[in-house]
């Protein structure tokens, strides 16, 4: 019988996959979590606040931030890396989606009631992640709340739900969530950093709760892995391979596990399953991989004040919302100086659903009006004096992901962005736009949109979803609804790229609620069998 380092693997150590080690660990398995990033501590992030080498996740150039900005011809996306994946820099944004979400969900006709089922554990999942209603209110939220007026929608304007400890700011307080089983807590600093990292121990990023509560349990945490091939074996089991993403000379050992969980976002979750479909590794892969990601619909705006001495930044990255309609979703940012650098890629406000003559008109602004154009570019202290607006929408647009050689990257293989069928995922929303303008009325401000939209026809998207979604068969998903990788039931896919519609706000709450309810269905370690062999190759 074939000897298992470990019964779980777990690949990634965000959302999906810090969930699904405590509940393992807590049903008696052998977990491992195998982690690309590195551990952070307290002074790694102080210096993500400040620099932006130290924020920046970029192994080719040999910085080892926890912010990972991917480009692709028709998308840039922002994601998380490091002991805690995206909880490391997500703004503590903890929300539970309108009810089209639910009603989106029951058209695909799977046999659940998701409202039903998930409703216990989005209670879990609160009460694990520390939600409660952002009580700070400053300029910036203001600035929002007179936005929302003045788009009649005020009613709908409030503070976020957020996984962030308050307290008395700086004030250290024994463990507030476990009963003493946690780590003690600082009060929340408002200093605007938290996508950079908080430094403070007040954010609740996954390193606090979940991946804590699993270590104490014995599940084991191996940072700089970063996974490049998952094998059957012979007997039962995976063999999987990884390299340190940094040092070559750095050798691992393959890790042998009974099964695997596949939990590394959307982009690392796709890209190694790729490989390992195209390698021959898992040849039954379904086809529909990567044919349908979704970017939860979503674009970003801001404004400039042009009041120089200003600092908005007192506050969380987040603290007010207001819905303009009922699928249109606007929060407002704050920033750290280590994002300073964003301000070279704000260019002048522009309106047009087609992509050559809103390039055509962004260049003509440039001409005609150079001084204003370019005001987000020259202006100093940019980010205590910008606000940007995340807007999200329910309405469903669509991208694919392939892989393979591509001439941009030498000819190595990598995944790749391309228009999937039906209308893809917006570069321009008219909405934001409106808000934008609005909003730099009350702000006294310069309004402007993001060059890679603007121009390149880029969709912006911090929250990508898709692209291993859940299904009735493996024509139309990659997973079925316990999670289970079609042809695989051994393999598990726990993360964004698992949910098969856009959730319109911020979606971290409801990955987590998904890998609750995936971790609820598997039975404890059964101690009185020998390990189960693993599944014949199809």
């Amino acid at each position: 019988m074939t000897e298992h380092n470990f019964d779980f693997a777990i690949i990634g150590s965000g959302f999906g996959g810090s969930v699904s080690a405590l509940r393992l660990a807590e049903k008696g398995y052998r977990v491992a979590v195998l982690e690309q990033g590195r551990r952070m501590t307290d002074t790694d992030l102080e210096q993500a606040n400040q620099s932006p080498r130290h924020l920046i996740w970029a192994p080719v150039l040999g910085f080892r931030g926890i912010l990972s900005v991917d480009l692709f011809r028709h998308l840039m996306a922002i994601r998380g890396v490091g002991v805690g994946g995206g909880s490391l820099v997500y703004a503590a944004v903890l929300l539970e989606p309108e009810e089209d979400f639910y009603t989106d969900l029951a058209r695909r006709d799977l046999g659940i009631n998701w409202k039903k089922e998930l409703k216990p554990h989005y209670a879990t999942a609160k009460r694990m992640l520390g939600v409660e209603s952002n009580p700070l209110f400053g300029t910036m939220d203001e600035y929002l709340r007179k936005t929302a007026a003045s788009l009649q929608a005020e009613s709908t304007f409030g503070p976020v739900e957020q996984g962030i400890y308050f307290g008395k700011p700086g004030v250290e307080h024994p463990d507030p969530y476990f009963g003493g089983k946690g780590l003690p807590r600082r009060g929340c600093e408002p200093c605007g950093a938290c996508i950079a990292g908080c430094a403070y121990n007040a954010k609740n990023s996954l390193d606090k709760n979940y991946l804590y509560l699993a270590e104490k349990l014995g599940a084991e945490v191996l940072p700089d892995r970063k996974v490049i091939l998952v094998n059957p074996v012979e007997g039962g089991g995976y063999l999987i391979t990884m390299k340190h993403p940094l040092n070559r000379r750095q050798q691992y050992s393959p890790l042998r596990a009974t099964q695997v969980v596949f939990a590394g976002g959307l982009l690392g979750t796709l890209e190694l399953l790729f490989r390992c479909k195209r390698a021959g590794a898992l040849p039954g892969i379904s086809d529909t991989l990567g044919r349908i990601v979704r970017t939860n619909s979503e674009t970003f705006v801001g404004v400039v004040s042009r009041d120089r001495s200003i600092d908005m930044t007192e506050g969380a990255t987040i603290s007010s919302r207001f819905f303009p309609n009922r699928y249109t979703h606007i929060t407002q940012n704050r920033f750290p100086p280590s994002y300073n650098f964003f301000h070279l890629i704000g260019g002048p406000l522009v309106d047009d659903d087609r992509p050559t003559i809103r390039t055509l008109k962004t260049l003509g602004s440039f001409l005609a009006h150079p001084l204003r154009s370019t005001y987000s570019m020259r202006a100093t202290g940019w980010h205590r004096r910008v606000i940007v607006l995340t807007v999200m929408q329910l309405l469903d647009n669509q991208l694919s992901f392939a892989y393979g050689p591509r001439w941009y990257s030498l000819f190595r293989k990598r995944l790749y962005s391309v228009v999937a069928h039906g209308k893809r995922a917006p570069s321009y929303i008219p909405e934001a736009n409106e808000a934008a303008r609005h909003l730099a009325q009350h702000a006294d401000g310069v309004p402007g949109n993001v060059l890679l939209d603007s121009i390149g026809n880029l969709s912006l998207s911090g929250h990508l979803l898709g692209g291993c979604q859940i299904a009735s068969s493996p024509n139309d998903g990659v997973i079925d609804t316990n999670h289970r990788v079609f042809n695989y039931p051994s393999l598990y896919v726990v993360d964004g790229s698992a949910i098969p519609v856009n959730v319109g706000i911020n979606p971290s709450l409801t990955i987590t609620v998904m890998a609750e309810r995936c971790m609820s269905l598997i039975p404890p370690k059964d101690f009185s069998q020998p390990t189960p062999a693993g599944e014949q190759l199809p």
